[in-house]
């Protein structure tokens, strides 16, 4: 997938760098939360985000739970923050549907 390709279904997602505190910049300029940040958004979301190095595959996983630990979703990515900003991109826009 590429980090550039997780950026852009972040910003798909109605995200915008208006606060960049917490934030790296890509190749080409467009801001983009660092893991920590992206870990603050899904606690104000009643998210934990767990990210997790898969050897087997030389990926990164991350998967977030509710409040009561349920498994809510779960993507892959070739880097932790690539990994991280496409997990908040899909919880963005699984909140966008259920308004």
């Amino acid at each position: 997938m590429g980090l550039d390709v997780a950026i852009d279904e972040l910003y798909a997602s109605g995200w915008s760098a208006l606060d960049t505190q917490g934030c790296g910049h890509f190749d080409d300029g467009r801001f983009f939360p660092g893991v920590d940040r992206i870990c603050e958004e899904f606690r104000a979301l009643g998210y934990t985000l767990t990210l997790r190095h898969v050897q087997l595959f030389d990926c990164y996983r991350a998967e977030w739970t509710d409040e009561q630990g349920r498994a809510m979703g779960a993507v892959v990515g070739q880097s932790e923050t690539e990994a991280a900003v496409y997990a908040l991109s899909q919880v963005r826009r699984a909140a966008l549907v259920a308004r």
